[in-house]
C-alpha cells in the first residue's frame, strides 16, 4: 500500500524554531518523571549489564522493533535497547527472518522520561537514533517536533553518533538547524538512500517513491 507524502503548509525551517531552543537550552526542564518510566530504564539498565556493558545503541520510538533487530545484527559488538511508548507496537510481528541477534532488548516508555533518566544515569551511548518520527506537519506543531520539545538539549546531552531521518525534508532540516545551534557543529539535511531499508516506514516510503533525508553528527 502506497503512502500519502507529507502535507504541510509550511513551506521552510519554522521562523520560530531559533527562539524555541534558545528557550529551552535556558530553562531546565522539570516535568516529573513517572514511575513506569523508572522501572523501564531500570529494566533495560540491568539487560545491558547483563550484557557486559557493551557499547550502547539507542533506538528511540523504534516501533515494532525491526530497526533494533537490524542494528543488532550490524553492530553485533555493541547493545542495542529499543524504546517506544507503545505496548501494541512492541508486541507486532516484525517480520524478522531468522533467529533473532541476542544483543538486544525492548523497552516501553515515554521517551521524554527515557532520555532524562538516561542522561542522569551519565549514559553516553555510541549511537542514537531517532528513525522516522512523528513529523507533526501543522505549523503550529512545533514544539511537538523533537527539536522543538523541551527534552532536545538532553537528547544533544547523551552524546554519540545522532542520526535522525525523515522522509519530510523540512522536519531534517529544522533538527539539524537546532543541533547547530545548541552544539555548533556543523549539521545539515542530506538526501538518503538505501536498498537495505531497517524500518516498515523506510520500506514502505521508498516503495512509494518519497524521497528520504537524514542528519547525522558527532556529537
Amino acid at each position: 500500500m502506497n503512502s500519502t507524502p507529507i502535507s504541510s503548509a509550511q513551506t521552510g525551517v519554522h521562523e520560530q524554531l531559533a527562539g524555541l531552543v534558545a528557550r529551552h537550552a535556558a530553562h531546565a526542564f522539570r516535568k516529573p518523571i513517572a514511575d513506569y518510566n523508572r522501572r523501564a530504564f531500570e529494566h533495560s539498565l540491568a539487560a545491558w549489564r547483563a550484557a557486559g556493558e557493551a557499547p550502547l545503541i539507542l533506538d528511540t520510538g523504534c516501533g515494532v522493533g525491526l530497526s533494533t533487530l537490524h542494528l543488532a545484527a550490524q553492530y553485533p559488538d555493541h547493545f542495542v535497547i529499543g524504546i517506544d511508548q507503545s505496548a501494541d507496537r512492541l508486541a507486532r510481528n516484525t517480520h524478522w527472518e531468522g533467529a533473532e541477534p541476542g544483543n538486544l532488548c525492548f523497552v516501553r516508555a515515554d521517551l521524554v522520561d527515557y532520555w532524562r533518566l538516561a542522561a542522569d544515569a551519565g549514559w553516553r551511548p555510541a549511537r542514537h537514533y531517532l528513525l522516522y518520527p512523528n513529523p507533526w506537519p501543522k505549523i503550529g506543531h512545533l514544539a511537538r517536533r523533537w527539536h522543538g520539545h523541551a527534552v532536545f538539549p538532553t537528547i544533544l546531552q547523551l552524546g554519540g553518533h545522532l542520526e535522525c531521518r525523515s522522509n519530510w525534508r523540512i522536519y531534517v532540516e529544522e533538527f539539524a538547524a537546532a543541533l547547530k545551534q545548541l552544539s555548533g557543529q556543523d549539521a545539515a539535511a542530506e538526501p538518503y538512500t538505501t536498498d537495505a531499508p531497517i524500518t516498515p516506514f523506510e520500506r514502505k516510503y521508498l516503495a512509494s517513491g518519497h524521497s528520504l533525508w537524514r542528519c547525522r553528527a558527532t556529537l
